[in-house]
């Protein structure tokens, strides 16, 4: 994507990534907090220390309670029950699997459903019930944060952060502006400025939200951002939500400024994020994006997934060929949003930023199988997770195997090799 992206959708190319992308396994898990891993992460984190990392942010959502493949915008657009496949074989089988309720993905305790807060309470719910597929636990955090301070003075913090799950442009673009009000909270409590880095890694649909973000902190005066905060505060006015409107005076002040984030550089890291928004690398440091992968393709483009109907719906219950919820919950798709005001606020938010719509439109970018955005490095890693089971709950459609906690020691190793060696 062009440097101004300006909030431009990914253009979804199907090219060889080149010298962007690498291949790795998780081969051989370490056993959580031994003491092989704890030195190995105490190594970890001077190489971040070294880099001026002051703050590991974890951003995710849940995959639980949510329209995870964002299926209610698919049936809103079209509907199973008026016919689906315009004879594409299989297609129709496939969207049944997908669809929450038969997709084999629990509802949280309750009746909990998106908005979710960002409180210990709701935190506490997604560690006792997801546990660590999909989910950055309180355990993963603080085993990170033990391990890379081990030998370090002043430690590196951690925080982990649970965005709303309201997965739809509404929800995301409100997100994008309720984290950069963190970051600059964030900054301000431990006093960070020019120099110092903070390393973000966002989880699934939390990737869209960064995007989003990029776009924000561009440097240059483009026409989509103030015409973005326009949208969110007519919206915020007519629903009278105050809070929301205090996020958006304290963005638009933070953005008149040379430096959003008083000079600090972000550097993202994305597991399995749908590729949907363009990003814009002018206003950010390094990006990375992970995907859960399995080449099951004859043609040599193993960079790509596989998306072939009706053959995926034998693949996608074992998680096959890797993260099918990355390559499903894409442009189309979504969950819809709750109340009037909110439907026509996310419209317009959504042509601004996704040209995309329509059953027609949302096959179309599946099948281009695209794993990457169009900025940042690529990662492919094969996380071992497709066992053979058909219980959802076992992977996730491939999903959930990146917040592991027997993964942590890997995905670390593989963002300083990234981000922080000559």
């Amino acid at each position: 994507m062009p440097i101004e992206n300006n909030f431009q959708h990914d253009e979804l190319s199907r090219k060889n990534p080149g010298e962007r992308l690498s291949v790795a396994d998780l081969a051989n898990a370490a056993s959580p907090d031994s003491p092989g891993e704890m030195e190995a992460m105490a190594g970890c984190g001077a190489k971040l220390s070294q880099a001026g990392v002051a703050s590991v942010v974890f951003l995710h959502g849940s995959l639980h309670g949510t329209d995870v493949f964002g299926m209610q915008r698919l049936d809103e657009a079209g509907g199973l029950k008026r016919g689906y496949s315009r004879g594409v074989s299989g297609v129709d089988a496939l969207l049944a699997a997908m669809r929450e309720g038969d997709n084999g993905i629990p509802l949280l305790p309750g009746g909990l459903k998106p908005p979710l807060a960002d409180d210990d309470v709701t935190k506490a719910v997604l560690d006792e019930q997801v546990r660590d597929a999909g989910n950055f636990t309180n355990a993963y955090v603080e085993s990170f944060k033990k391990a890379i301070n081990k030998n370090l003075t002043p430690p590196i913090s951690c925080v982990r952060l649970l965005w709303s799950s309201e997965h739809h442009h509404l929800g995301r673009a409100v997100a994008a502006l309720s984290l950069l009000a963190e970051l600059h909270k964030l900054c301000q409590q431990q006093k960070l400025g020019k120099g110092h880095r903070i390393l973000i890694q966002a989880h699934g649909q939390a990737g869209l939200i960064l995007a989003l973000l990029s776009n924000l902190l561009c440097p240059s005066s483009i026409t989509g951002r103030p015409r973005l905060l326009e949208m969110l505060t007519d919206y915020a006015d007519q629903t009278n939500q105050t809070k929301l409107t205090g996020t958006i005076k304290l963005v638009k002040s933070l953005l008149v400024t040379a430096s959003p984030l008083n000079g600090i550089v972000l550097d993202i890291v994305t597991y399995g994020t749908p590729v949907r928004y363009g990003w814009d690398s002018s206003g950010i440091g390094k990006l990375l994006h992970i995907v859960n992968h399995r080449s099951l393709r004859t043609d040599g483009k193993g960079w790509l997934a596989k998306m072939e109907l009706p053959q995926i719906t034998m693949e996608m219950p074992i998680a096959w060929g890797g993260d099918y919820v990355q390559e499903l919950a894409v442009a189309g798709s979504d969950s819809v949003p709750l109340t009037e005001p909110a439907r026509t606020a996310n419209k317009r938010v959504w042509e601004m930023v996704e040209p995309y719509d329509g059953f027609e439109r949302w096959l179309e970018c599946a099948r281009r199988a695209v794993r990457f955005p169009s900025e940042g490095n690529c990662l492919l890693v094969d996380y071992k997770d497709s066992t053979g089971s058909t219980n959802p709950r076992d992977h996730y459609y491939g999903h959930a195997a990146y917040t592991r906690r027997h993964a942590l020691l890997f995905n670390t190793t593989q963002i300083v090799r990234a981000f922080y060696e000559a």
